[in-house]
């Protein structure tokens, strides 16, 4: 017997994953029918806590991505109402978001970053911060939004788009070269390793969301030391953050070193998402996968 009955599944907000985020409550509300719930879907507005209020569910499916949503704030409301919520609390989605906090965290545990500076955008124009190739990227925002990678001859200007016209500091991390790699945590279990080979370019927002663009190799083709040690690293950056319910950590491997680029506290649950790809490669189905994460939820405290 299901502990919950009535599950509100947030989607949408108005963070640069708005889109993403809708796709992914859907599917998500439509798992949960499937299972029997009763479902509410809310587009989320900042009225969130009076809707909340009036429905009076017995738990929240949080499907938001990005700021607002992924990084604690939603998460605070939901604790103020005392709702029990799907995924991490508030100091683990606060520090997940954070990429300068985070990093700190996972050198901690042994867990390999690649070299960072925070700057200024004079500073990024003036002088460039680190030798080519490096990656410009803001650092609390997921599902690599506005990304930029500088490679050896390439034009770097403030005049082309970039995540400089919206802030005014930025990580600048050394570029990686290698395999892009993930991997999904469900509670205390890792369920597997992908390989992401982008058919072009690098796997940003338009690979990981738009169909065909991007390979998904599950199993990834590594050695079983390489394997292994992939799978301990996302279960000590889930742990050492705090994280509950799933995460999704991303890796870059050059050759045989590895390094974590962020942990996902809220993956996408969209048809092309990489947590419900690698849950039914380990046996568990889409409803069976939102359903135990709806009985997983709770309140931090």
């Amino acid at each position: 017997m299901n502990k919950y009955k009535h599950v509100c599944v947030l989607k949408g907000g108005w963070s640069s994953e708005r889109e993403v985020s809708l796709v992914s409550g859907a599917a998500v509300a439509n798992g949960l029918r499937d299972a029997g719930y009763q479902v509410s879907e809310i587009d989320v507005k900042p009225d969130i806590s009076e809707v909340l209020k009036a429905l009076k569910p017995d738990v929240v499916f949080n499907g938001l991505h990005g700021t607002w949503g992924e990084d604690g704030c939603v998460q605070g409301i939901l604790e103020t109402l005392k709702i029990p919520y799907t995924h991490s609390g508030v100091k683990a989605s606060a520090l997940a978001m954070d990429k300068i906090l985070s990093k700190k965290l996972f050198k901690s545990v042994g867990i390999a970053c690649a070299q960072d500076k925070i700057v200024s955008i004079k500073e990024l124009f003036e002088n460039e911060p680190m030798a080519r190739p490096f990656v410009v990227k803001p650092y609390n925002d997921g599902s690599s939004v506005g990304v930029v990678i500088v490679m050896e001859n390439d034009q770097f200007s403030e005049d082309q788009d970039g995540p400089w016209k919206n802030t005014d500091h930025l990580m600048v991390e050394k570029y990686i070269p290698g395999r892009e790699l993930t991997v999904s945590v469900m509670g205390d279990r890792v369920l597997c390793v992908t390989e992401l080979k982008p058919k072009k370019g690098f796997y940003d927002y338009k690979a990981k969301y738009q169909d065909g663009m991007t390979d998904h190799i599950l199993p990834a083709d590594l050695s079983e030391e390489h394997y292994n040690s992939l799978m301990e690293m996302a279960l000590k950056a889930h742990n050492i953050l705090g994280c509950r319910g799933v995460s999704r950590s991303d890796f870059r491997m050059d050759e045989d070193d590895t390094y974590i680029l962020e942990t996902n506290t809220q993956p996408g649950m969209t048809p092309l998402s990489l947590l419900p790809e690698q849950a039914k490669y380990s046996g568990i189905g889409f409803s069976e996968l939102v359903t135990w994460m709806v009985e997983d939820a709770s309140c931090e405290r």
